[in-house]
């Protein structure tokens, strides 16, 4: 089992647009099988600081959430969006970052 934690900065002026863009990618990823959980989370302190909590069940099955349509849809609809990103893959033995 691993945990994803990606944190992520929107644009002020596109944040509205990436929350949208967001729904379609969770309610998609949440159908994937490997998929035990996926949610957003927004700061309350900062509207434009983003965060992905994820588990999944192996790493095999969070590659192949990489390869599913909803991941292209979302990086072509979010790209211009995101000012920066941190991805953690947390697992058993270490963090991974990328």
């Amino acid at each position: 089992m691993i945990y994803v934690i990606a944190t992520l900065r929107a644009r002020p002026e596109k944040l509205t647009q990436l929350l949208e863009a967001a729904k379609a990618v969770i309610a998609g990823t949440r159908k994937e099988e490997g998929c035990i959980f996926y949610d957003l989370h927004q700061s309350t302190s900062d509207a434009n600081q983003l965060v992905f909590v994820e588990r999944w069940e192996s790493r095999d099955a969070l590659a192949k959430h990489f390869e599913q349509p909803h991941m292209a849809t979302w990086r072509a609809a979010s790209g211009d969006c995101i000012e920066s990103r941190k991805v953690e893959i947390i697992k058993p033995e270490h963090v991974e970052t990328r």
